[in-house]
This record gives C-alpha cells, structure tokens and sequence, in this order.
C-alpha cells in the first residue's frame, strides 16, 4: 500500500529567501513529501500575502505561532508531520522550541542557534521530548561524503593524522550589503547574525564535513576571525587550527573574500596509509592517494569492491543509494533531497511510535548543531585572545 504524503510546514521562507528554493524541491523530490503550510514573513500580512501567492497551494498562516497552535486541533493525516524552518539566524531558536514542545519534528537550517546557551536548551527539550530533529548540513547529503565516511572509518586510510576541511567564497569580498541583498544584510549583522559572519556561515560546514566523514571530534582550537572589508564588524575570513580527540591535528578555514571561488567546500584527511580528496564543487568522485600507487578515483554509481583498496563486500545499504547512472550528475538538490528522505524515516517511525535514533549517520543531528555552536564560542574566545589554544566548551 502507497504511503500518504508526510505534511511539511515552512517557517520563513518568503520575501525571496534562498535557501528555501532547494529545500522545497527536495521536500517534493520522491513523492512521499509536501509543503502544505507556512508561515513565511515577520510581517502577518506579508506573510498571508506570500502563501497567496506561492507557487503552488498552501495555507498561510501569520505567524509561527499561529501555525503550530493550529496543530493541535487537527486530526492525524491533516497536521504537520515536521516543520522545516529557513529563517535568518536569530529566529531558529524559537520556533525551534515551540515545535519540539508541541510535538511537532523540526528540520532547521544551520546554525541551530545563535548562543551556546540556546543550544543547550535546545538539545536538551529534544532529548526530553524525544522528537525527530535535523540541522540541515547539506553536504552531508551527497553519496560521496556518505562514501567518504565508510572509507574513512573503517580504517582504509590507516590513522588520521592531518586534515584540511575548508569553504572557500568570494562574494562578500565588497560591501555587499550596501548594494540591497538581503542575503547579505543579515548575515554581516550580529543582531541576526550571531558573533560571526564567515564562521557561523560555512566555516561550519566544514567542520561538520570533518566530523562526519572522520568520525572525531575537536578538542581545542586556536582561531583567529578576521575582518578584510573596512566597517564590518564579523569576520568575513575564518582560520581555525585544531586539536583532534585522536590526537591528530585539521585546520578548518573559510572565507568569504576569496574573489573568484563559489561555493568551494572541500576536504583533505591524511592518514597513515593514505589520502582522500573531495570537492563539492566537483562532488561526483573521490580521489584516494596511495603510496607509490596510481591515483583512485571514485565516481558516484561506479564502485566496485574487490580492487585491491576497497574490500570486496561493501555496504549494502551504502551501494543501493545511487538513483541515477554515473556521469548524469546529481550535485546539490540530490543532497537536500537525500537528507530530507533520511529525516522522513525517522519521522514516520515517530509517527507509528517506533524506536528512531536520529544518530547522525544520514543528517546532523540537534547534538550535532550543538557542537557547531560550541565551536564558534570557542573560535571566538580563542581569536579574542589573539589565537590562544581554547577547548571546546
């Protein structure tokens, strides 16, 4: 028997915000999900305007509030089955929190919130709750750092002694946020912001891209947070030397002013029997080094076990991913896509009151975007100190 449609509620989302054009597409990717409300605006009559107006039909609601009190009334098949939000920074938090404490899973863009001490709570209310949570890391979602992750810990690579993770932009190398962008104006802005631009911004989707694919964690960090464009006040350049739970070292970098680079997310893990390079610019292939060896790549729904480097059974479920043949790309809707399908298991086990276990194998998790918060407060603490070694909170 067919499954019904899982309901997806959208808090934020209008006035041309970006990031929700990928996850509503990847939301409607299998057929087994759908936007059916929002409420997408601070302002009530924007935000009725908005759902109006949306691209397909949904209920509009004023407010957040508004919506997730509405749940309540509604009966099994109608309500929200998880809640996706797609604020600014400062408005994660509270919705957050009205969600889980209504029930109701969420799926939240990162960072999980603005303060260690809103994570703390956060996490905490869902441990309490026990609700299905995601933080929307959208790397994580491509097969080849799900492949990245098996070769890396089962040990392929030997011990890790040194990686390089790092998210390389270029579009904030002026004042963009004099020109009109909104995508701008908020994230160089500590009232929505936080206390970082870059870092808080993808300087977080590289660690977690080094935390997810190698399994360790950062001990202590040495930062410093930098300033390039004259009359900013958060870093727009981002260099994190760090101290691994393994006792290997990794420099987490980013910046926004690199003219020229795009969205250049990219990872180097060297181990003592070899290396492993990816890009997300080219996120089709790994590349594995090998001593006094050929270069290996790896393309995306082409791996075969058994070549004298990857073994020859191979996990199951790891090789039944690839959807499509290799060199039809599938690149970065497939990612949001893959995480919202591993976050609606969860959901519907929720739903039948199953045992789930949001454990960060498939999606971060709210333990996960806690981390991403306590290192910001480190990095910070550490680059006020003019780079001193801080641990991790």
């Amino acid at each position: 028997m067919a499954k019904r449609p899982l309901n997806v509620g959208l808090i934020g989302g209008g006035g041309g915000a970006f990031i929700v054009n990928p996850h509503q597409k990847a939301i409607h990717f299998d057929g087994t999900r759908r936007v059916v409300a929002g409420a997408l605006h601070p302002d009530p009559k924007i935000a009725l305007a908005e759902a109006e107006n949306w691209a397909y039909p949904i209920k509009g609601y004023t407010s957040y509030d508004d919506m997730i009190k509405a749940q309540a009334g509604l009966p099994e098949g109608e309500r929200l089955d998880y809640a996706l939000i797609v604020t600014p920074n400062h408005v994660h938090f509270d919705p957050a929190m009205k969600c889980v404490a209504a029930g109701i899973p969420v799926l939240c863009e990162k960072p999980l919130t603005v303060t260690l001490e809103e994570a703390d709570r956060l996490v905490k209310t869902v441990k309490e709750k026990k609700v299905p949570f995601g933080v929307a890391h959208t790397y994580l979602g491509h097969w080849t750092s799900r492949f990245s992750r098996y070769i890396v810990r089962s040990g392929l690579l030997g011990d890790i002694r040194w990686v390089d993770s790092y998210y390389l932009q270029g579009w904030l190398a002026s004042r963009t946020e004099d020109s009109g962008s909104m995508q701008a104006e908020w994230r160089v802005d500590p009232k929505r912001a936080g206390g970082s631009c870059c870092g808080g911004d993808i300087g977080t989707h590289a660690l977690m891209q080094l935390r997810y694919v190698t399994g360790l964690d950062v001990k202590r960090v040495s930062a410093h947070m930098e300033v390039f464009v004259a009359g900013r006040t958060l870093d727009d350049h981002f260099t994190v030397y760090c101290e691994l739970s393994n006792g290997g070292k990794a420099l987490v970098r980013a910046s926004q002013i690199s003219i020229g680079h795009k969205n250049d997310l990219g990872i180097e893990i060297a181990g003592t029997k070899g290396t492993l390079q990816w890009r997300q610019e080219e996120p089709e292939a790994i590349t594995i080094l090998l001593p006094n060896q050929p270069d290996r790549v790896y393309w995306r729904g082409a791996v075969q076990g058994g070549d004298g480097f990857l073994p020859k059974d191979l996990p199951k479920d790891l090789m039944a991913e690839p959807t499509i043949p290799p060199g039809h790309p599938e690149a970065f809707h497939d990612a949001f896509a893959r995480l919202h399908r591993c976050f609606e298991e969860d959901v519907r086990k929720y739903n039948a009151k199953q045992p789930f276990d949001c454990d960060g194998a498939k999606y971060a998790n709210v333990q996960d975007g806690r981390t991403g918060i306590a290192f910001i407060d480190a990095c910070l603490k550490s680059s006020h100190s003019e780079g001193a070694w801080t641990p991790m909170p």
